[in-house]
Protein backbone atom coordinates (compact mmCIF):
# COMPACT_ATOMS: atom_id res chain seq x y z
CA UNK A 1 0.00 0.00 0.00
CA UNK A 2 3.04 2.51 0.87
CA UNK A 3 4.47 2.18 -2.68
CA UNK A 4 0.94 2.75 -4.37
CA UNK A 5 0.93 5.90 -2.26
CA UNK A 6 4.43 7.05 -3.28
CA UNK A 7 3.70 6.25 -7.37
CA UNK A 8 0.43 8.19 -7.04
CA UNK A 9 0.59 12.00 -8.77
CA UNK A 10 -0.90 14.96 -7.90
CA UNK A 11 -0.37 16.08 -11.02
CA UNK A 12 -2.15 15.28 -14.02
CA UNK A 13 -0.04 16.09 -17.79
CA UNK A 14 -2.74 18.93 -18.10
CA UNK A 15 -1.50 21.12 -14.87
CA UNK A 16 1.76 20.32 -15.70
CA UNK A 17 3.88 23.30 -16.58
CA UNK A 18 5.92 23.35 -19.69
CA UNK A 19 9.62 22.49 -19.71
CA UNK A 20 10.82 25.40 -21.20
CA UNK A 21 9.05 29.24 -21.20
CA UNK A 22 8.50 31.27 -24.52
CA UNK A 23 12.69 32.13 -24.29
CA UNK A 24 13.34 28.77 -24.87
CA UNK A 25 14.98 28.65 -20.86
CA UNK A 26 14.21 26.01 -18.20
CA UNK A 27 11.34 26.91 -16.74
CA UNK A 28 11.40 27.91 -12.84
CA UNK A 29 7.78 26.56 -12.53
CA UNK A 30 8.97 23.37 -13.81
CA UNK A 31 11.84 22.83 -11.88
CA UNK A 32 10.13 23.39 -8.92
CA UNK A 33 7.51 20.52 -9.72
CA UNK A 34 10.19 17.92 -10.25
CA UNK A 35 12.46 19.12 -7.27
CA UNK A 36 9.46 18.51 -4.83
CA UNK A 37 8.72 14.94 -6.19
CA UNK A 38 12.47 14.48 -5.63
CA UNK A 39 12.34 15.67 -2.42
CA UNK A 40 9.17 13.99 -1.21
CA UNK A 41 10.33 10.88 -2.97
CA UNK A 42 6.96 10.98 -5.52
CA UNK A 43 8.70 8.17 -7.84
CA UNK A 44 5.61 7.86 -10.02
CA UNK A 45 5.30 11.86 -10.40
CA UNK A 46 9.49 12.53 -11.17
CA UNK A 47 8.88 10.02 -13.93
CA UNK A 48 5.39 10.92 -15.48
CA UNK A 49 7.43 14.39 -15.62
CA UNK A 50 10.49 13.61 -17.04
CA UNK A 51 9.83 10.02 -18.16
CA UNK A 52 9.12 11.44 -22.06
CA UNK A 53 12.47 13.94 -21.56
CA UNK A 54 14.87 14.25 -24.57
CA UNK A 55 18.20 13.26 -23.05
CA UNK A 56 19.46 17.24 -24.00
CA UNK A 57 16.44 18.66 -22.33
CA UNK A 58 16.93 16.04 -19.07
CA UNK A 59 20.55 17.49 -18.94
CA UNK A 60 19.47 20.89 -18.79
CA UNK A 61 16.60 20.20 -15.95
CA UNK A 62 19.32 18.37 -13.98
CA UNK A 63 21.86 20.82 -14.39
CA UNK A 64 18.88 23.63 -13.18
CA UNK A 65 18.47 21.79 -9.90
CA UNK A 66 20.12 22.05 -6.32
CA UNK A 67 23.52 19.82 -6.48
CA UNK A 68 22.11 17.51 -3.55
CA UNK A 69 18.78 16.70 -5.61
CA UNK A 70 20.14 15.44 -8.65
CA UNK A 71 21.99 11.87 -8.08
CA UNK A 72 18.52 11.17 -6.26
CA UNK A 73 16.62 12.01 -9.02
CA UNK A 74 18.18 9.62 -11.24
CA UNK A 75 17.60 7.03 -8.68
CA UNK A 76 14.04 7.47 -8.30
CA UNK A 77 13.21 7.60 -12.04
CA UNK A 78 15.22 4.42 -12.20
CA UNK A 79 14.74 2.75 -15.40
CA UNK A 80 12.74 5.88 -16.45
CA UNK A 81 16.05 7.66 -16.73
CA UNK A 82 18.31 7.53 -19.68
CA UNK A 83 22.39 7.72 -18.72
CA UNK A 84 23.39 9.83 -21.77
CA UNK A 85 21.56 12.55 -20.10
CA UNK A 86 24.55 12.69 -18.07
CA UNK A 87 26.91 13.36 -21.48
CA UNK A 88 24.46 16.33 -21.95
CA UNK A 89 25.77 18.17 -18.57
CA UNK A 90 29.49 19.70 -17.43
CA UNK A 91 31.72 17.47 -16.61
CA UNK A 92 32.19 18.70 -13.07
CA UNK A 93 28.43 18.26 -12.55
CA UNK A 94 28.25 14.61 -14.03
CA UNK A 95 31.59 13.66 -11.86
CA UNK A 96 29.63 14.83 -8.92
CA UNK A 97 26.45 12.52 -9.49
CA UNK A 98 28.46 9.67 -10.53
CA UNK A 99 30.49 9.97 -7.19
CA UNK A 100 26.94 9.65 -5.28
CA UNK A 101 25.90 6.71 -7.09
CA UNK A 102 26.06 3.19 -6.93
CA UNK A 103 28.68 1.47 -8.63
CA UNK A 104 25.71 -1.15 -9.33
CA UNK A 105 23.77 1.35 -10.77
CA UNK A 106 25.77 3.34 -12.74
CA UNK A 107 27.41 -0.14 -14.27
CA UNK A 108 23.06 -0.79 -15.48
CA UNK A 109 22.84 2.44 -17.20
CA UNK A 110 26.40 2.43 -18.92
CA UNK A 111 25.24 -0.99 -20.17
CA UNK A 112 21.77 1.03 -21.95
CA UNK A 113 24.19 2.99 -23.84
CA UNK A 114 26.06 2.94 -27.09
CA UNK A 115 29.79 2.52 -26.73
CA UNK A 116 30.51 6.58 -28.10
CA UNK A 117 28.17 7.77 -25.15
CA UNK A 118 29.55 4.76 -22.61
CA UNK A 119 32.74 5.43 -23.23
CA UNK A 120 32.07 9.56 -22.63
CA UNK A 121 30.24 9.06 -19.36
CA UNK A 122 33.22 7.13 -18.05
CA UNK A 123 36.31 8.79 -19.69
CA UNK A 124 36.89 11.63 -16.99
CA UNK A 125 36.14 9.07 -13.81
CA UNK A 126 39.21 8.20 -11.57
CA UNK A 127 40.79 4.95 -12.77
CA UNK A 128 39.84 3.25 -9.46
CA UNK A 129 36.02 4.61 -10.06
CA UNK A 130 36.47 3.32 -13.61
CA UNK A 131 37.24 -0.20 -12.62
CA UNK A 132 34.84 -0.70 -10.27
CA UNK A 133 31.77 0.13 -12.78
CA UNK A 134 34.02 -1.89 -15.41
CA UNK A 135 33.87 -4.62 -13.00
CA UNK A 136 30.00 -4.58 -13.00
CA UNK A 137 29.61 -5.01 -16.25
CA UNK A 138 29.57 -8.55 -18.62
CA UNK A 139 32.88 -9.50 -19.75
CA UNK A 140 32.49 -8.93 -23.22
CA UNK A 141 31.41 -5.45 -22.90
CA UNK A 142 34.01 -4.40 -20.02
CA UNK A 143 36.83 -5.91 -22.89
CA UNK A 144 35.22 -3.84 -25.21
CA UNK A 145 35.00 -0.71 -23.43
CA UNK A 146 38.59 -0.69 -21.51
CA UNK A 147 40.12 -1.20 -25.25
CA UNK A 148 38.82 1.93 -25.89
CA UNK A 149 39.56 4.08 -23.19
CA UNK A 150 43.07 2.67 -23.98
CA UNK A 151 43.26 5.20 -26.40
CA UNK A 152 44.54 8.24 -26.50
CA UNK A 153 41.61 11.03 -25.02
CA UNK A 154 41.44 12.83 -28.34
CA UNK A 155 41.62 10.26 -30.71
CA UNK A 156 39.04 8.37 -33.22
CA UNK A 157 38.59 5.69 -31.38
CA UNK A 158 37.20 7.78 -27.89
CA UNK A 159 34.34 8.80 -30.53
CA UNK A 160 33.72 5.69 -32.39
CA UNK A 161 30.94 3.42 -31.41
CA UNK A 162 31.30 -0.44 -31.95
CA UNK A 163 27.79 -0.84 -32.85
CA UNK A 164 27.88 -0.98 -36.84
CA UNK A 165 26.31 -3.49 -39.42
CA UNK A 166 28.74 -5.45 -41.62
CA UNK A 167 28.42 -8.11 -43.82
CA UNK A 168 29.86 -10.49 -45.69
CA UNK A 169 31.17 -9.64 -49.76
CA UNK A 170 29.76 -12.49 -50.57
CA UNK A 171 26.00 -11.92 -49.76
CA UNK A 172 23.52 -10.40 -52.20
CA UNK A 173 20.99 -7.46 -51.52
CA UNK A 174 18.03 -9.48 -50.40
CA UNK A 175 19.92 -11.29 -48.40
CA UNK A 176 21.33 -8.24 -47.02
CA UNK A 177 17.97 -6.25 -46.45
CA UNK A 178 16.07 -9.69 -45.07
CA UNK A 179 18.97 -9.22 -42.16
CA UNK A 180 18.29 -6.17 -41.60
CA UNK A 181 14.60 -6.82 -41.12
CA UNK A 182 14.63 -9.87 -38.90
CA UNK A 183 17.43 -9.12 -36.86
CA UNK A 184 16.63 -7.13 -33.45
CA UNK A 185 19.65 -6.13 -32.18
CA UNK A 186 20.72 -3.21 -34.54
CA UNK A 187 22.22 -0.10 -33.85
CA UNK A 188 19.85 2.30 -33.18
CA UNK A 189 20.20 4.76 -35.71
CA UNK A 190 22.80 3.80 -39.00
CA UNK A 191 23.56 5.52 -42.19
CA UNK A 192 25.51 2.66 -44.17
CA UNK A 193 26.24 -1.00 -44.56
CA UNK A 194 29.96 -1.74 -44.13
CA UNK A 195 31.16 -5.10 -46.21
CA UNK A 196 33.98 -6.93 -44.50
CA UNK A 197 35.75 -10.32 -45.67
CA UNK A 198 35.83 -13.74 -43.67
CA UNK A 199 38.74 -12.08 -42.02
CA UNK A 200 36.99 -9.17 -40.75
CA UNK A 201 38.87 -6.86 -42.86
CA UNK A 202 36.76 -3.61 -44.29
CA UNK A 203 36.41 -3.48 -48.49
CA UNK A 204 33.77 -0.76 -48.57
CA UNK A 205 30.76 0.99 -47.80
CA UNK A 206 27.41 0.65 -49.12
CA UNK A 207 24.91 3.16 -48.42
CA UNK A 208 21.47 2.87 -47.22
CA UNK A 209 19.41 4.22 -50.64
CA UNK A 210 22.11 2.43 -52.47
CA UNK A 211 21.28 -0.90 -51.42
CA UNK A 212 17.51 -0.46 -51.29
CA UNK A 213 16.89 0.56 -54.76
CA UNK A 214 19.35 -2.63 -55.84
CA UNK A 215 18.41 -5.56 -57.41
CA UNK A 216 17.65 -8.61 -54.86
CA UNK A 217 19.63 -10.69 -56.83
CA UNK A 218 22.78 -8.24 -57.51
CA UNK A 219 25.86 -8.96 -55.32
CA UNK A 220 26.88 -6.53 -52.96
CA UNK A 221 30.34 -5.88 -54.59
CA UNK A 222 29.05 -3.94 -57.12
CA UNK A 223 27.24 -1.04 -54.99
CA UNK A 224 30.49 -0.56 -52.70
CA UNK A 225 31.42 3.18 -53.20
CA UNK A 226 34.50 3.46 -54.86
CA UNK A 227 35.10 7.06 -53.28
CA UNK A 228 34.98 6.21 -49.89
CA UNK A 229 37.00 7.41 -46.29
CA UNK A 230 38.03 6.08 -43.27
CA UNK A 231 40.06 6.49 -40.36
CA UNK A 232 42.59 5.12 -37.79
CA UNK A 233 41.71 4.53 -34.45
CA UNK A 234 44.84 6.89 -33.70
CA UNK A 235 44.18 9.39 -35.71
CA UNK A 236 43.13 12.80 -33.95
CA UNK A 237 39.24 13.87 -33.69
CA UNK A 238 40.04 16.98 -34.82
CA UNK A 239 41.10 15.80 -38.40
CA UNK A 240 38.37 13.39 -38.58
CA UNK A 241 36.08 16.61 -37.85
CA UNK A 242 37.74 18.12 -40.82
CA UNK A 243 37.36 15.05 -42.54
CA UNK A 244 33.60 15.03 -42.26
CA UNK A 245 33.50 18.99 -42.76
CA UNK A 246 35.24 18.40 -45.98
CA UNK A 247 33.54 15.41 -47.49
CA UNK A 248 30.24 16.12 -46.30
CA UNK A 249 29.89 12.82 -44.14
CA UNK A 250 27.43 11.52 -42.31
CA UNK A 251 29.54 8.58 -40.98
CA UNK A 252 32.98 7.01 -41.55
CA UNK A 253 34.37 3.86 -40.53
CA UNK A 254 37.07 3.27 -38.04
CA UNK A 255 39.86 0.27 -39.44
CA UNK A 256 43.02 -0.69 -37.39
CA UNK A 257 46.27 -1.18 -38.99
CA UNK A 258 45.44 -4.84 -39.62
CA UNK A 259 42.97 -4.28 -41.85
CA UNK A 260 40.23 -4.74 -39.53
CA UNK A 261 36.90 -2.84 -39.17
CA UNK A 262 36.49 -1.83 -35.32
CA UNK A 263 33.95 0.88 -35.42
CA UNK A 264 32.43 3.84 -37.21
CA UNK A 265 31.53 7.48 -36.46
CA UNK A 266 28.77 9.44 -36.91
CA UNK A 267 27.77 13.13 -37.50
CA UNK A 268 26.15 13.31 -34.39
CA UNK A 269 29.51 12.82 -32.62
CA UNK A 270 31.36 15.29 -34.94
CA UNK A 271 29.30 18.12 -34.02
CA UNK A 272 30.00 17.38 -30.13
CA UNK A 273 34.07 17.45 -31.67
CA UNK A 274 33.50 20.67 -33.69
CA UNK A 275 31.97 22.14 -30.58
CA UNK A 276 34.59 21.55 -28.27
CA UNK A 277 37.26 22.40 -30.29
CA UNK A 278 35.23 25.69 -30.94
CA UNK A 279 35.22 26.18 -27.70
CA UNK A 280 38.44 25.35 -26.46
CA UNK A 281 40.01 27.99 -29.03
CA UNK A 282 37.60 30.57 -27.80
CA UNK A 283 38.42 29.97 -24.07
CA UNK A 284 42.21 30.01 -25.20
CA UNK A 285 42.06 33.37 -26.49
CA UNK A 286 40.58 34.83 -23.58
CA UNK A 287 43.15 33.18 -21.07
CA UNK A 288 40.87 30.60 -19.61
CA UNK A 289 41.79 27.10 -19.17
CA UNK A 290 40.28 24.65 -21.92
CA UNK A 291 37.89 23.24 -18.70
CA UNK A 292 36.22 25.54 -16.97
CA UNK A 293 33.06 25.53 -16.67
CA UNK A 294 29.93 27.67 -15.28
CA UNK A 295 29.38 24.77 -12.73
CA UNK A 296 32.53 25.28 -11.21
CA UNK A 297 33.71 26.44 -7.30
CA UNK A 298 35.22 30.15 -7.22
CA UNK A 299 38.41 28.92 -6.06
CA UNK A 300 38.72 26.32 -8.82
CA UNK A 301 37.96 29.12 -11.74
CA UNK A 302 40.28 31.72 -9.69
CA UNK A 303 43.11 28.86 -9.80
CA UNK A 304 42.95 28.25 -13.88
CA UNK A 305 42.39 31.80 -14.20
CA UNK A 306 45.82 32.88 -11.95
CA UNK A 307 48.83 31.88 -13.85
CA UNK A 308 47.20 34.20 -16.69
CA UNK A 309 46.51 37.10 -15.32
CA UNK A 310 50.20 36.92 -13.87
CA UNK A 311 51.66 36.60 -17.27
CA UNK A 312 49.51 39.83 -18.68
CA UNK A 313 50.59 41.79 -15.42
CA UNK A 314 54.38 41.09 -16.36
CA UNK A 315 53.76 42.20 -19.90
CA UNK A 316 51.90 45.35 -18.63
CA UNK A 317 55.17 45.94 -16.39
CA UNK A 318 56.94 45.78 -19.89
CA UNK A 319 55.05 48.08 -21.44
CA UNK A 320 54.53 50.96 -18.52
CA UNK A 321 58.23 50.57 -18.78
CA UNK A 322 58.34 52.30 -22.17
CA UNK A 323 56.40 55.34 -20.65
CA UNK A 324 59.00 55.95 -18.05
CA UNK A 325 61.77 56.30 -21.15
CA UNK A 326 59.52 59.54 -21.74
CA UNK A 327 58.94 60.79 -17.93
CA UNK A 328 60.15 64.04 -19.34
CA UNK A 329 58.06 64.68 -22.04
CA UNK A 330 55.24 63.63 -20.26
CA UNK A 331 56.06 66.29 -17.39
CA UNK A 332 56.21 68.81 -20.29
CA UNK A 333 52.91 68.15 -22.28
CA UNK A 334 50.31 66.70 -19.61
CA UNK A 335 48.12 66.03 -23.28
CA UNK A 336 50.54 63.33 -24.04
CA UNK A 337 49.94 61.23 -20.93
CA UNK A 338 46.13 61.57 -21.44
CA UNK A 339 46.64 60.32 -25.74
CA UNK A 340 49.03 57.22 -25.53
CA UNK A 341 46.53 54.91 -24.00
CA UNK A 342 44.15 55.17 -27.22
CA UNK A 343 46.96 54.68 -29.48
CA UNK A 344 47.47 51.24 -27.50
CA UNK A 345 44.23 50.53 -27.29
CA UNK A 346 43.12 51.05 -30.75
CA UNK A 347 46.12 48.42 -31.93
CA UNK A 348 45.35 46.27 -29.17
CA UNK A 349 41.86 45.92 -30.83
CA UNK A 350 42.82 46.06 -34.03
CA UNK A 351 45.43 42.79 -33.10
CA UNK A 352 42.88 41.13 -31.14
CA UNK A 353 40.66 40.72 -34.75
CA UNK A 354 43.61 39.87 -36.74
CA UNK A 355 44.98 37.46 -33.97
CA UNK A 356 40.92 35.72 -33.71
CA UNK A 357 41.02 35.07 -37.61
CA UNK A 358 44.49 33.51 -38.18
CA UNK A 359 43.84 31.61 -34.48
CA UNK A 360 41.18 29.98 -35.95
CA UNK A 361 41.74 29.80 -39.66
CA UNK A 362 45.27 27.92 -38.44
CA UNK A 363 43.09 25.42 -36.45
CA UNK A 364 40.83 24.72 -39.35
CA UNK A 365 44.04 24.38 -42.01
CA UNK A 366 42.73 27.00 -43.94
CA UNK A 367 46.03 29.02 -43.38
CA UNK A 368 49.17 27.71 -43.87
CA UNK A 369 52.66 27.92 -45.65
CA UNK A 370 50.87 27.97 -48.88
CA UNK A 371 48.75 31.20 -48.73
CA UNK A 372 50.35 32.48 -45.41
CA UNK A 373 52.27 35.64 -47.43
CA UNK A 374 49.32 36.57 -49.24
CA UNK A 375 47.47 36.54 -45.88
CA UNK A 376 49.89 38.73 -44.31
CA UNK A 377 50.31 40.96 -47.00
CA UNK A 378 46.54 41.35 -47.06
CA UNK A 379 46.37 41.99 -43.25
CA UNK A 380 49.16 44.28 -43.50
CA UNK A 381 46.96 46.62 -45.65
CA UNK A 382 43.71 46.61 -43.94
CA UNK A 383 45.67 48.18 -40.99
CA UNK A 384 47.09 50.41 -42.84
CA UNK A 385 43.84 51.59 -44.24
CA UNK A 386 42.40 51.34 -41.09
CA UNK A 387 45.04 53.21 -39.51
CA UNK A 388 44.86 56.17 -42.34
CA UNK A 389 41.14 56.38 -41.59
CA UNK A 390 41.56 56.29 -37.49
CA UNK A 391 44.55 58.91 -37.54
CA UNK A 392 42.33 61.29 -39.24
CA UNK A 393 39.70 60.89 -36.71
CA UNK A 394 41.75 60.80 -34.21
CA UNK A 395 43.66 63.65 -35.32
CA UNK A 396 40.69 65.68 -35.42
CA UNK A 397 39.29 64.95 -31.68
CA UNK A 398 43.17 65.92 -30.45
CA UNK A 399 43.09 69.13 -32.08
CA UNK A 400 39.59 70.18 -30.97
CA UNK A 401 40.33 68.83 -27.54
CA UNK A 402 44.07 70.18 -26.55
CA UNK A 403 44.10 73.38 -29.25
CA UNK A 404 47.16 71.98 -30.65
CA UNK A 405 47.85 71.89 -34.05
CA UNK A 406 50.59 69.63 -34.10
CA UNK A 407 49.27 66.82 -31.68
CA UNK A 408 47.00 65.75 -34.37
CA UNK A 409 49.89 64.90 -36.59
CA UNK A 410 51.52 63.03 -34.09
CA UNK A 411 48.69 60.83 -33.05
CA UNK A 412 47.38 60.41 -36.91
CA UNK A 413 51.21 58.92 -37.43
CA UNK A 414 51.39 56.98 -34.08
CA UNK A 415 47.80 55.66 -35.13
CA UNK A 416 49.13 54.04 -38.63
CA UNK A 417 51.99 52.50 -37.04
CA UNK A 418 50.29 50.95 -34.82
CA UNK A 419 47.21 49.68 -36.77
CA UNK A 420 49.68 48.43 -38.72
CA UNK A 421 52.00 46.87 -35.91
CA UNK A 422 48.71 45.28 -34.55
CA UNK A 423 47.71 43.56 -37.85
CA UNK A 424 51.20 42.37 -38.62
CA UNK A 425 51.61 40.63 -34.76
CA UNK A 426 48.07 39.22 -35.21
CA UNK A 427 49.32 37.26 -37.83
CA UNK A 428 52.51 36.96 -37.77
CA UNK A 429 52.76 35.53 -33.88
CA UNK A 430 50.47 32.96 -34.04
CA UNK A 431 52.23 31.67 -37.51
CA UNK A 432 55.11 31.71 -35.74
CA UNK A 433 54.23 29.50 -32.53
CA UNK A 434 52.23 27.42 -34.70
CA UNK A 435 55.83 26.54 -36.60
CA UNK A 436 57.52 25.72 -33.24
CA UNK A 437 54.21 23.56 -32.03
CA UNK A 438 52.96 26.02 -29.78
CA UNK A 439 49.62 26.67 -29.75
CA UNK A 440 48.27 29.51 -31.08
CA UNK A 441 45.26 30.13 -29.30
CA UNK A 442 47.12 29.87 -26.17
CA UNK A 443 50.31 31.80 -26.62
CA UNK A 444 49.35 34.50 -29.12
CA UNK A 445 47.25 37.01 -26.64
CA UNK A 446 49.81 38.37 -24.26
CA UNK A 447 52.72 38.40 -26.90
CA UNK A 448 50.24 40.43 -29.67
CA UNK A 449 48.89 43.34 -26.81
CA UNK A 450 52.34 43.70 -25.46
CA UNK A 451 53.70 44.27 -28.99
CA UNK A 452 50.82 47.26 -29.62
CA UNK A 453 51.31 48.34 -26.28
CA UNK A 454 54.87 48.70 -26.72
CA UNK A 455 54.85 50.10 -30.16
CA UNK A 456 51.77 52.65 -29.36
CA UNK A 457 53.52 54.15 -26.29
CA UNK A 458 56.63 54.14 -28.22
CA UNK A 459 55.75 55.50 -31.76
CA UNK A 460 53.47 57.95 -30.05
CA UNK A 461 55.90 59.92 -27.46
CA UNK A 462 58.88 59.36 -30.45
CA UNK A 463 57.17 60.83 -32.40
CA UNK A 464 56.03 63.76 -30.56
CA UNK A 465 59.49 64.00 -29.00
CA UNK A 466 60.76 64.85 -32.15
CA UNK A 467 57.87 66.78 -33.25
CA UNK A 468 57.75 69.33 -30.37
CA UNK A 469 61.55 68.91 -29.56
CA UNK A 470 61.05 68.15 -25.92
CA UNK A 471 63.61 66.41 -23.61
Amino acid sequence: MADDLQLADPATPADQPPLRDADGAVNPDFVARVADAVTEGRSGALRELVGDLHEADLGNLIEALEPDLRPRLVELAGADFHFSALNEVDDSVREEILEELEPETVAEGVRELETDDAVELLQDLPEEDQAEILDRLPVAERAALEHILDYPEESAARRMQTEFIAVPTSWTVGRTIDYLRETSELPERFYEIYVIDEAGHWKGVIALDALLRGDRGAGLAGLIQEDTRKVAPTDDQEQVARLFEKYNLVAVPVVDPAGRLVGVITVDDIVDVIEEEAEEDIKALGGVTSDEELSDSVMTIARGRFNWLLVNLATAFLASSVLGLFEGQLEQMVALAVLAPIVASQGGNAATQTMTVAVRALATRDLGASNARRVVLREGLVGLLNGVGFAVITGVAAVAWFRIPGLGVVIGLAMVCNLVAGALGGILIPLAIQRVRGDPAVASGVFVTTITDVVGFFSFLGIATMWFGLK
